[in-house]
């Protein structure tokens, strides 16, 4: 693929992940265009970011439409006027239906913050430390129906801070900025 991707980010909260993505398209090292951010979380700190980058935003609470087809079909709507080609998901916490699987195939990115498959869905990080292992880590997978199933695109390890959450946390944050723009470039720029 050659050009400039126009994009849109969903996440539902800080978005950091965001903001390296925006930093490192602003940089020029990702070939894109982010033209929207899509959080299912109003108050979500990710809004402030994009406002600040002068990216638009669609934040609208999932709880406001009458099914999941609904919502989804809100945003396939936005989506569609801003003619985006790619979904990348940061930090957005809620499972892709039908309807946008349907209207991106293979056109839909995640990270998550352990090496899948293992400790897919919420609080990975959680997970990872429960278990006691001690290494976790950072995928960047294509969506799919399922839970954190898709293809694998990138993936890197990550020392585990024995006890210590916040530690790791901000080695697998570190790890996801960097992985995610590396993968995006070379997803892009083929």
């Amino acid at each position: 693929m050659t050009g400039t991707p126009k994009f849109a980010v969903f996440a539902s909260g800080s978005g950091s992940n965001f903001q390296a993505i925006h930093d490192a398209v602003k940089a020029g090292k990702v070939p894109g265009q982010a033209v929207l951010v899509v959080t299912d979380k109003p108050d979500a700190f990710v809004v402030e970011r994009a406002k600040k980058v002068g990216i638009k935003t669609l934040a609208i609470k999932p709880s406001s439409f009458s099914s999941k087809q609904a919502y989804e079909q809100a945003v396939l709507d936005k989506l569609s006027e801003l003619k985006v080609e790619w979904i990348i998901l940061a930090g957005y916490m809620r499972l892709i239906g039908d309807v946008l699987l349907g209207a991106y195939p293979n056109r839909i990115i995640n990270i998550h913050p352990s090496l899948l498959p293992s400790f897919p869905g919420k609080d990975a990080i959680g997970q990872a430390m429960e278990h006691g292992v001690k290494v976790t880590g950072v995928t960047v997978h294509y969506v799919d129906a399922g839970m954190d199933t898709g293809p694998i695109l990138a993936q890197a390890a990550v020392e585990v801070v024995s006890g210590n959450r916040e530690k790791t946390e901000e080695r697998i944050h570190a790890v996801e900025h960097e992985l995610y723009t590396k993968t995006l470039q070379q997803l892009w720029s083929r």
